[in-house]
């Protein structure tokens, strides 16, 4: 197969260049295709329990696609004349937002009072209603003291407010509709700022967590490509020193990357926050290969070979080992179809397709690039320089310290590993320089976390939701809640019917209390619905039938591990206390923390499966069951040591980090191969271990710190994401895969001196000119 191939790209340069290119760009088409989808239910499958849990609770109730306008006076005080007019005056203008089905604010909460045996219903600051000193001093004790208001719509002190606008948008996908909410709410904002300029204004809720979602994506996509390009330009100019090969890749990556994300168009896929970063990473990739064929390349033309036969030789050493370094980084990308989330998913298959593709590109349109570039033959030998031979000479020197000092750099890490915590906060996605975050933030230290809980509490019977057992084990859940830590804001309907019992006994505090008769609660109930406005009802809490209720939860902007605590927690109050009834918790945020956890558990169980597939095509492309075994230790200890070091770096594992294993798995074979194969190269013809890894690193030592130097930029580049799932993906990838050469350079020649001292039989000999 070498010799074949070696031949047709020099042989018909003109024409492989033309094929490559008309099949790239008629794959490139696709792109046209492409649209970009960035709300949070992406990351989750159609079948995710908790997906199927919050989509049938906001089918039974109300939508909770919210988006929260924060108003802080620079006073400190809400409850001031201008700051009610201007709170009034947002929540009509919220009604005026597009696709909006509810506006809540302090102004506009159903405030009920007796009036003689009549309850009346209407507006806080109904506008009938002179803001005087009297009804200002009215509205500030009330809001204070009113639980469904306080630590939702207030804060504590009264210098923060809370205006939510609810939507109803339709299913799939919802970028347009998200995008046209978030133009609407920052021109409003503005134009308000002007007459308001000592008010500051947030915005927060999940219609902004899905905005923030679509414009990291795409501030990446922006930034990270071109960056990446420039990162290549400038270590390829420096380490090739030769422009031409510089143009050469450049054609190459292009071509691979165009390719790919047109493929993804083709199949009627969409772009979201994973696949607008493969760009970025088959880029890295695909350098890599190109350089290895590069290298090779100006080796054979400073050894005196003319052009067609240099690029045979580059191919001829490098075509299987490029083959085998790609089909494992595949392998590694393809295991990511273990994860629980569509997006991690996606990532894993389409960075699987760019590589083989980059890898096919490095083998037919480069070597025709080669031939059709002017190149000057000098016949002149020039050594890998000194520092690959001083470090092959150390490594071989101090081989008997190296492996016991290595042995407790991996039992150490190997200790520090498993210190790590899964901890999802999809709050903390984002930089402190994000809006979003910025909004989160100023709401958990004023007023309240941002992190929702929905739970519905189901009686099973129409009605039963009046039933005096059924409301006092709300109640008594309500008030178990506000004494949990984690919770700012309980939302329950067992306030409203205490409130309601008080309105309807003259407005005596004796009777905030229950109802204890079931019919006197559903005539309130009724008597409540009918003076509620339009649009202001009761169904986002109190389903059709009247079986079920939901009350909605605010918490601290909590990580995976303590909402997964919380839900715990609350579902055994259920089990023990009200074991009757149905109780189901579900929110964006809970959703993240389970998946989190859920997707850890399947990367881990493919890492054996990706193992044994690439230990398998190691053996097949070193052609030594022996080699194969040693190749395993530089594969495992990179990420052993990673993952240690990100202890101490962090200790949180998140979404992005949970793929991380089995990404690089598959890259880091590369340097392990390329290393064994020259290795095996010189054992074959005859040499001793020591010769063997001089061979090595003097043949393909400089390639390999080059690639490393190339795919630690790119994963760099990655890490500057202001999307922390792909930051922190970044940023720990870059340590493995330079750990991995580490590794590949000081512990696999100490192992090889030790565990591989047997000569080589004379029948393997026959395998030299097969074998790079």
């Amino acid at each position: 197969m070498n010799k074949d191939l070696s031949q047709w790209p020099t042989a018909k340069p003109w024409l492989f260049l033309i094929l490559t290119v008309v099949v790239s760009l008629t794959a490139a088409f696709g792109m046209s295709n492409l649209y970009f989808r960035g709300d949070y239910q992406i990351f989750f499958d159609e079948s995710n329990p908790q997906l199927q849990a919050f989509k049938e609770l906001e089918a039974t109730f109300n939508k909770t696609d919210t988006l929260s306008i924060v108003v802080a006076p620079n006073d400190g005080n809400v409850f001031t004349e201008p700051t009610l007019t201007l709170i009034k005056q947002l929540t009509e203008e919220g009604w005026q937002f597009p696709y909006a089905s509810r506006v809540d604010s302090i102004t506009n909460y159903q405030h009920t009072s007796a009036e003689d045996d009549d309850l009346l219903v209407e507006d806080l600051a109904a506008d009938h209603l002179r803001l005087d000193d009297a009804r200002l001093g009215y509205i500030r004790q009330f809001a204070l003291n009113e639980p469904r208001l306080l630590g939702s719509a207030i804060s504590s002190d009264g210098s923060v407010t809370v205006i939510t606008i609810t939507f109803q948008l339709p299913e799939g996908d919802q970028s347009v509709q998200v995008n046209e909410i978030s133009t609407f709410a920052n021109q409003l904002l503005t134009d308000i700022s002007k007459t308001y300029p000592d008010v500051k204004f947030h915005l927060a809720g999940v219609i902004a967590l899905n905005h923030a979602f679509a414009q990291a994506a795409m501030k990446d996509g922006n930034t990270l490509v071109p960056g990446m390009f420039l990162v290549i330009l400038v270590f390829l100019g420096l380490m090739l020193r030769a422009w031409r090969y510089v143009g050469a890749t450049l054609v190459v990556l292009v071509l691979t990357i165009v390719s790919t994300m047109g493929l993804l168009g083709w199949v009627g896929h969409y772009l979201n926050n994973g696949t607008v970063n493969v760009p970025t990473l088959i880029m890295t990739l695909a350098v890599a290969d190109c350089v290895h064929v590069i290298s090779s390349f100006m080796q054979a033309l400073r050894e005196g070979k003319a052009k067609s036969e240099a690029i045979h030789y580059a191919l001829k050493v490098n075509v299987m080992a490029l083959f085998i370094t790609s089909a494992t980084t595949a392998i590694g990308f393809l295991m990511m179809n273990a994860s629980n989330s569509p997006v991690l998913r996606d990532l894993g298959n389409l960075s699987a397709v760019g590589v083989m593709i980059a890898f096919l590109l490095s083998v037919t349109l480069l070597p025709a690039l080669l031939q059709l570039i002017p190149v000057k033959v000098k016949i002149r030998q020039r050594s890998e320089g000194r520092l690959m031979p001083w470090i092959a000479d150390s490594v071989i020197r101090n081989h008997k310290a190296i492996l016991p000092i290595s042995a407790l750099i991996v039992i150490a890490s190997s200790l520090l590993m498993v210190q790590n915590e899964v901890n999802d906060n999809s709050v903390d996605y984002f930089g402190p320089e994000n809006t979003f975050r910025q909004a989160a933030d100023f709401m958990e230290s004023t007023i309240s976390g941002t992190t929702a809980i929905s739970l519905a509490v189901n009686t099973g019977e129409p009605q039963g939701v009046t039933d005096p057992a059924f409301l006092a084990t709300i109640s008594r859940f309500t008030e178990w809640l506000r004494t949990q830590p984690e919770v700012d804001h309980v939302a329950s309907i067992s306030d409203t019917f205490k409130r309601l019992n008080k309105n309807m006994h003259g407005d005596d505090e004796a009777y905030y209390q229950l109802p204890a008769d079931p019919e006197l609660a559903a005539q309130y109930l009724l008597l409540y619905e009918m003076s509620l406005p339009y649009g202001l009802d009761l169904n986002n809490e109190v389903n059709i039938d009247k079986s079920a209720v939901k009350l909605q939860l605010i918490v601290d902007n909590l990580g995976s591990v303590e909402l997964i605590d919380l839900e715990a927690r609350m579902d055994n109050w259920f089990a023990v206390n009200a074991p009757q009834y149905e109780m189901t918790s579900s929110g964006p945020n809970l959703m993240f923390a389970h998946i989190g956890e859920a997707n850890m558990a399947s990367m881990l169980k493919t890492v054996p499966i990706a193992l044994v597939l690439i230990s398998a095509l190691l053996v097949f492309a070193l052609r030594s069951w022996r080699l194969g075994v040693i190749s395993l230790i530089p594969n495992l200890v990179p990420g052993i040591i990673g993952f240690g070091a990100w202890a101490l770096i962090s200790g949180e594992i998140n979404l992005g980090l949970s793929i991380v294993i089995t990404l690089t798995l598959g890259i880091v074979v590369d340097d392990t191969v390329h290393f064994l194969s020259k290795y095996r190269y010189a054992r074959l013809q005859g040499r001793n271990v020591e010769e063997g890894i001089r061979y090595a690193f003097n043949t393909v030592g400089r390639a390999l710190w080059i690639t490393t130097v190339v795919l630690v930029a790119g994963f760099g580049v990655l890490a500057t994401s202001v999307f922390r799932i792909n930051a922190d993906m970044g940023q720990l990838s870059a340590l493995v895969i330079f750990i991995a050469l580490v590794v590949d350079f000081v512990l696999l020649p100490a192992v090889l001196l030790v565990a591989d001292r047997k000569p080589y039989v004379e029948k393997d000999k026959k395998l030299i000119t097969q074998t790079a």
